[in-house]
């Protein structure tokens, strides 16, 4: 069995100074690309939902999925919850196996999100469930100076939040965005607040809208009918960057988005006789596969898998 608490992950990532992928996934393909990518490359990954992915889904169909084939990989992989909102959730999530949640609270006053994660963490610590948080918010952060330092995590807050709520991990809002337009214009990732933030806290950290939006695919779905102009995400050497400071899990889903629209749009346009689709999402798959692979490189976490062998 490969499928281990993200406590674990969380743990040795930390120690050993490297970055986790953290691809979302909510059906079969997306499913299948990032643990072949990841058998295939040595690394260790968390696969993740949303709570979106969840109405979409449903998590019996999404966890049953993982669960069924957590034998068939020898890789370390944890089943994580991202952005949880809401109690019940976390809650669903506990009783279907997930291995790592997400409390996210960092939209609500500071002292409701403290109390709110530390109630989490009483409930997974003694399941052997990670609980990652989040402090600062990630939107609006492009427009000017002032807002952009009220949103951005203060590190001694982050010091505060770890001490008393116990989180094995801390996603600090420094400057990221999600989706495929993160920045009106060149991106301003605060390394200095990340520096501050590690230091103070020594948790493992978590970074967020970390998409590269790479120009190839976004070439790709325009050329073939799309319109997403003027998307752009976090340059490669900010990420390795980031991983340097301290990150050790990095959050991907626009990129693995990209990459299968751009292929369906382009095979659905040049195979206009195919009705199977399994031509069609194959494809898809693989190349949504090439970028789980990509990513680990960029995050080194490729070859670390041999690190986990005394948990397998």
């Amino acid at each position: 069995m490969t499928l281990l608490s993200g406590k674990v992950l969380f743990e040795v990532a930390n120690e050993y100074n490297f970055a986790i992928g953290a691809f979302n996934f909510n059906n079969l393909e997306f499913l299948n690309a990032i643990l072949e990518a990841a058998e295939e490359e040595e690394a260790p990954v968390f696969v993740q939902t949303t709570e979106s992915a969840i109405r979409y889904a449903g998590i019996d169909f999404l966890s049953g999925m993982v669960h069924a084939v957590k034998d068939r990989y020898k890789v370390p992989f944890a089943l994580h919850l991202d952005h949880g909102k809401h109690l019940e959730t976390i809650l669903l999530a506990i009783r279907h196996g997930y291995t790592s949640v997400m409390i996210d609270y960092s939209d609500k006053p500071y002292e409701e999100n403290l109390k709110i994660t530390k109630e989490v963490v009483s409930l997974c610590a003694p399941l052997g469930i990670s609980v990652e948080a989040e402090l600062g918010r990630l939107e609006g952060v492009e427009d000017n100076v002032v807002s952009r330092e009220s949103v951005l995590v203060d590190p001694l807050q982050a010091k505060e939040f770890v001490d008393k709520t116990g989180v094995d991990a801390l996603a600090p809002a420094i400057g990221t965005a999600h989706g495929a337009f993160k920045f009106k214009g060149e991106p301003k990732l605060d390394f200095e607040r990340l520096k501050k933030v590690k230091e103070l806290t020594n948790v493992a950290l978590v970074l967020h809208g970390a998409s590269g939006v790479y120009t190839e695919y976004l070439e790709t779905i325009n050329a073939y009918g799309g319109d997403i102009k003027g998307a752009r995400g976090v340059p490669d050497e900010d990420i390795k960057k980031a991983v340097e400071l301290g990150i050790n899990k990095v959050n991907t889903d626009t990129d693995l988005r990209l990459a299968f629209i751009a292929t369906l749009r382009k095979l659905m346009a040049e195979e206009k006789k195919v009705i199977d689709p399994r031509k069609l999402l194959k494809p898809a798959m693989e190349e949504v596969k090439k970028v789980v692979k990509r990513r680990i490189r960029l995050y080194g976490s490729q070859g670390k898998a041999e690190l986990f062998r005394k948990y397998l």
